[in-house]
C-alpha cells in the first residue's frame, strides 16, 4: 500500500486537495457565505426592517430564534411572544420592526435601529396605535430582549433535542442541515450567549434600562473601547431621529450630552454599538457614493433618512387663539434655547444651569472619548468627532408633543410637568400608549381600559424617579409662569391640578408647544 502511494503520490496530493478544497468550500457556504440583504425601495422601510450589518457579530440563527417564545414563555413578561416586549409588528412583513434578518452561511436576525425609534401613540381610546418611524420608543425594551434571550441559553432546555423537535413543527431541514444544527449551530449559539451573559454582567448591578430607555455607551466602553468597568449609569431615554440635517454650523451636536458633532459618525458608531463588525462599516463605506440604489449604502440610507425625517403634526384639535397667546411666551421665555437659529441651540448647558440628573453625563469620560476617536485608526475611514462635555444639549422641539417622557432620562412625564415642577410625581407608568391631551404627554396615572389590544396593559410599568439615574430634578425653566399647586398630590389632585394648569399661562404655551 505505502508502495503504491509512493508511486502515485500526485494522484494522492491532488485527490487531498480536492477533498480539502471541497470541505473548505462546504463549510464555507454553510457558515460563512452571505447572501445579499433584503431591499427595500422605500427609505422608510429600509429604516424599519433593513440590515445595518449586525447579523455576523450578534446575529441568532433565525430558526433558533424563531422558536424560543414558545419554547421559553416563562422568560417574557406575559403571552404574545416577541409583542410582550413592545416589538411592533406590521402585516405583510415576516419580521418585526427593527430585526433584520441576513443569510450568512445560514439565516440570522439581529436588531437596527427601529428597534430603538419607533414610537407608539393611540390619540383617543378607541383609536389604533399609531407607529412613528424616528420617534423615540416607548414600548420596546433592548435590555429586556437581551436578558431573555441570555435565560433561554441559561436554561438547560436549550438543546438540540428540544430545539430541533420544535423547529421541526413549522420547518423541515435536510438531514445535513439537521447534522449541522445538532452539533455546531445550536451548541455554539448557546455558547455565545453565555459569553455575552459573562461579559454584559456589569448590568445586573446597574438599574433596569426600563422600556423605552437604554444605556448605549457603557456596553461600547467596556466591549469596544476596553475602558474599565466603573459603575456608571448611563440609563437614558432614546432620543428622536427627526430632521438631523439642519443640526449644521458651529452649534451642530448629538446625543443628549453632545458628544460627538458629526453626522455620519453619529450613523456609523450606532451601527457599531449595536454590533456591526468594523469590517463590515468598511466595506459599506465603499458604496457610500454609489448612485445604484441597490448597490447603496446601507448606513448612507439611514442617515439620508434621518436627516430630512420630519415628525408627524399634532393629530388633535389645538385651540389657535390659545396657541397665538402661548406663542408669545414660548418667543420670550425658550426660544433662545430651543428654536432652530436660537443663541443658545445647539449648544451644551452646563449641568450646574440645567440642574438635572448627573448619571448619563458621568458615564461618558474624556479616556471613552479618547479611545473612540482613535479605534478606527487602521480603516481608512476615522472617528474624530467624540468629545467630553461638562453638560446637556439644547436642542431644537421638533415633534416635541410625541417625545413623551420628558428630560434626558425620562422622568418626567408630561409638558405639563416639566413646566411646573411642583407637580412633578415621584412615581408614574411608562408605556401606556394613549394620550394625555390636558398636560401633553402619555397617559402617566391610569392603566389601559380593558378594550385595549391583548396584553398592552403588561407594557405599563411603574417608574420610580428615586432609583439612581432617575431624578426629575432641573430644567426649572419658566416655573414662574405656573400657578400655585401647593397642597395639592400630583396624582390625587391630578385633575385640579390640569384645570389649574390649564387655565394659567402655561395653559397657552402648551396649546403652542403642541404645533412644533
Amino acid at each position: 500500500m505505502m508502495r503504491w502511494v509512493r508511486e502515485h503520490r500526485w494522484l494522492v496530493i491532488g485527490a487531498l486537495a480536492i477533498v480539502a478544497a471541497a470541505g473548505g468550500l462546504l463549510a464555507y457556504t454553510t457558515f460563512f457565505r452571505e447572501e445579499p440583504a433584503a431591499y427595500f425601495d422605500s427609505d422608510e422601510e429600509h429604516f424599519l426592517y433593513g440590515s445595518t450589518g449586525t447579523e455576523s457579530q450578534e446575529g441568532i440563527p433565525y430558526w433558533i430564534w424563531l422558536v424560543l417564545p414558545r419554547l421559553f414563555p416563562e422568560y417574557l413578561p406575559g403571552p404574545g411572544g416577541w409583542a410582550s416586549l413592545g416589538i411592533h409588528a406590521q402585516p405583510n412583513h415576516e419580521m418585526p420592526i427593527g430585526l433584520s434578518k441576513v443569510t450568512i452561511g445560514f439565516p440570522r436576525v439581529a436588531i437596527n435601529c427601529a428597534m430603538c425609534h419607533v414610537t407608539s401613540v393611540r390619540t383617543s381610546v378607541d383609536a389604533p396605535p399609531m407607529l412613528v418611524p424616528g420617534g423615540t420608543s416607548n414600548t420596546t425594551s433592548p435590555q429586556q430582549y437581551l436578558r431573555f434571550l441570555l435565560a433561554c441559553a441559561s436554561d438547560p432546555r436549550f438543546t438540540a433535542d428540544v430545539i430541533l423537535g420544535e423547529i421541526a413543527k413549522s420547518h423541515r431541514f435536510s438531514a445535513y442541515e439537521r447534522l449541522v444544527y445538532r452539533f455546531v449551530i445550536i451548541p455554539r449559539t448557546r455558547q455565545g450567549l453565555l459569553e455575552v451573559k459573562a461579559r454584559e454582567s456589569w448590568m445586573d448591578k446597574n438599574p433596569d434600562w426600563m422600556r423605552g430607555r437604554i444605556d448605549p455607551f457603557n456596553p461600547v466602553k467596556f466591549r469596544y473601547l476596553k475602558q474599565p468597568i466603573d459603575g456608571t449609569i448611563g440609563n437614558s431615554d432614546m432620543m428622536p431621529l427627526w430632521n438631523l440635517g439642519t443640526r449644521e454650523g458651529a452649534n451642530r451636536a448629538f446625543h443628549w450630552d453632545g458628544l460627538n458633532t458629526n453626522l455620519r459618525e453619529v450613523v456609523l458608531s450606532s451601527a457599531i454599538g449595536d454590533g456591526t463588525a468594523t469590517k463590515w462599516v468598511e466595506r459599506d463605506l465603499a458604496r457610500w457614493d454609489s448612485t445604484d440604489r441597490r448597490n447603496q449604502s446601507s448606513l448612507r440610507r439611514i442617515q439620508d433618512y434621518i436627516a430630512r425625517l420630519q415628525p408627524p403634526k399634532y393629530p388633535l384639535p389645538i385651540d389657535a387663539a390659545l396657541s397665538a397667546r402661548g406663542a408669545a411666551t414660548y418667543k420670550a421665555q425658550c426660544a433662545s434655547c430651543h428654536e432652530t437659529g436660537g443663541e443658545r441651540t445647539g449648544t451644551v448647558i452646563p449641568l450646574d444651569e440645567v440642574g438635572t440628573d448627573r448619571h448619563r453625563l458621568d458615564m461618558w469620560t474624556k479616556g471613552s472619548a479618547d479611545a473612540y476617536n482613535g479605534y478606527t485608526s487602521s480603516y481608512s475611514w476615522k472617528l474624530t468627532h467624540f468629545q467630553k462635555t461638562a453638560g446637556y444639549l439644547s436642542v431644537p422641539l421638533e415633534g416635541l408633543w410625541l417625545r413623551a417622557p420628558y428630560l434626558h432620562n425620562g422622568s418626567v412625564p408630561t409638558l405639563g410637568h416639566l413646566l411646573c415642577p411642583a407637580t412633578r410625581p415621584a412615581r408614574f407608568l411608562r408605556g401606556n400608549l394613549h394620550y394625555d391631551e390636558a398636560l401633553v404627554g402619555f397617559e402617566w396615572a391610569e392603566r389601559p381600559k380593558a378594550r385595549y389590544a391583548p396584553g398592552e396593559s403588561m407594557l405599563v410599568k411603574e417608574f420610580d424617579t428615586t432609583v439612581p439615574g432617575r431624578s426629575n430634578t432641573g430644567h426649572r425653566f419658566g416655573a414662574g409662569l405656573c400657578p400655585d399647586t401647593t397642597g395639592l398630590d400630583p396624582i390625587a389632585d391630578r385633575k385640579e391640578i390640569e384645570t389649574r394648569i390649564s387655565g394659567s399661562r402655561v395653559g397657552a404655551l402648551l396649546a403652542y408647544l403642541k404645533t412644533l
